[in-house]
């Protein structure tokens, strides 16, 4: 059997798409569950629009995901001589030809098809008067005027096109630089790639594409075109229905795992089954099993696989890998960032309550403040004159207590209670609230071994004054 090669082929005009991302992991995990090839390779022959900037939050997005590849990434930029000898071969063959054609008289054609009924397609003006090279002329490539180009997709199934719906395509433009669907055609061949997945933005490209593989007498590869991916109002998937960026949701606090699961959820599925390991999903996934529907991006269900990954983690206890995680989101919070032992201990107290990293760190952000303000409102409800003795004698315990040993942080608490004959509700909330600023945080002592004896008790006699 032939070993199956497949590529993911992003152009570095902007950020790695959340619909390209998901592009990206089925032709991965095809390769994986074939035990392929994945290629990776950079379409930038668009010189105004791609960056290097761009380029690396691409590969940035991709390893962060962990879609390694196995050959590449490879750069259209620097591939310019074989598409050029690629052109100069269907010249010599008879299968292309130069167009002197300017963009004025392809305007008038446009405007006379359009008037007659016809489709405004380029009428092959230029095809026998034998052209050479010259300013301002393309090479377009020959394409038959009758008979028919079909394909059997692997999602969409079959797809054919009448040849004379199709004009002859420029594949060379006038400034030296070939077209989208020459270079592509030209890279999948030679790289021998066998299965292309891609967008289904790109079905109408392909009847094209197949016939420059004709012309050229390369084997076709097999098609795979994938829906596309709306947000929650049906329509495309765009900024307003939130992030499409697929590193902004590392930004945001997702587990890349979370990420990966539910991308591969959306026009896949495997029974009824929702959470897949990664080796559960390279046995489970193949092509053929996508379907042709679009998909709608659920941010609520991604919250909970998210959620479900964290909580995943710490019960591994992979803190450290969480730790690390965090550390960059704490400080974009202007924290400065404790060690990693005590950001380990504020992931287990807080952890239960986050649905992201960035949770964490927003619900437990009274572990990085050096003073905690009180509302207004809170001070004036649980800080009342009859509270304060029983503070007084909740500072004066503690003191005495070591924080390593929680049982001894409750018999303080205890002795208070009991001398005072009061519930441990009267001054659970206002120790709480001094402590966090907040009326719900983790259990008042895990918290308070976290915060540390020093902190505890400088903040409880914040309060009291």
């Amino acid at each position: 059997m032939t070993e199956v090669r497949t590529r993911f082929a992003p152009s570095p005009t902007g950020y790695l798409h959340i619909g390209g991302a998901r592009t990206a992991l089925f032709s991965w995990l095809y390769a994986r569950h074939t035990n392929g090839k994945f290629i990776l390779r950079i379409e930038d022959t668009d010189a105004q629009r791609s960056t290097e900037e761009a380029t690396s939050q691409i590969l940035e997005s991709m390893e962060w995901l962990g879609l390694n590849w196995d050959e590449g990434p490879f750069y259209q930029s620097k591939r310019l001589d074989i598409y050029r000898s690629y052109v100069q071969k269907l010249l010599d063959a008879g299968k292309a030809y130069w167009c002197e054609c300017t963009p004025d008289d392809l305007e008038k054609k446009r405007e006379i098809a359009l008037s007659e009924k016809r489709k405004p397609k380029y009428d092959g003006t230029c095809r026998h008067k034998g052209h050479g090279p010259g300013p301002g002329r393309v090479v377009r490539l020959a394409v038959p005027f009758t008979g028919v180009t079909a394909f059997d997709d692997m999602i969409k199934g079959r797809i054919a096109v009448n040849n004379d719906e199709l004009d002859d395509l420029i594949i060379l433009r006038s400034d030296g630089m070939p077209t989208y669907n020459f270079t592509v055609v030209i890279d999948d061949a030679t790289m021998n790639i066998t299965h292309v997945i891609r967008g289904d933005d790109h079905v109408n490209n392909t009847p094209r594409q197949i016939i420059i593989y004709e012309a050229l007498g390369f084997e076709l590869p097999q098609f795979a075109h994938v829906p596309m991916i709306l947000g929650p109002d049906k329509t495309k998937l765009s900024k307003r229905h939130g992030a499409t960026s697929a590193m902004v949701y590392k930004e945001m606090g997702y587990l890349p795992e979370a990420l990966v699961n539910y991308l591969v959820r959306l026009s896949w599925s495997h029974g009824d089954q929702e959470i897949f390991s990664l080796q559960e999903l390279i046995e489970f996934f193949d092509v053929h099993d996508v379907g042709s529907s679009a998909a709608v991006f659920n941010t609520e269900k991604l919250l909970w696989l998210n959620q479900y990954y964290i909580k995943k983690a710490r019960e591994e206890g992979r803190l450290e890998e969480l730790s690390a995680l965090l550390k960059p989101i704490i400080q974009e919070r202007g924290y400065v960032s404790p060690g990693a032992n005590l950001i380990n201990s504020i992931i287990t107290d807080v952890g239960d309550r986050a649905k992201t990293l960035v949770d964490i760190v927003d619900i437990g952000d009274f572990y990085f403040k050096e003073n905690i303000e009180i509302p207004e409102d809170l001070g004036k409800k649980f800080f009342t004159p009859e509270i304060a003795p029983y503070l007084a004698a909740i500072i004066d315990e503690l003191g005495k207590a070591d924080f390593s040993d929680k049982a001894q942080m409750e018999n303080a608490f205890n002795h208070v209670l009991e001398d005072n004959h009061i519930k441990f509700k009267i001054i659970a909330q206002p120790v709480r609230i001094a402590l966090t600023g907040k009326t719900m945080s983790p259990g008042i002592f895990e918290m308070m071994e976290t915060l540390g004896k020093d902190k505890v008790i400088s903040r409880l006699k914040a309060v009291l004054k």
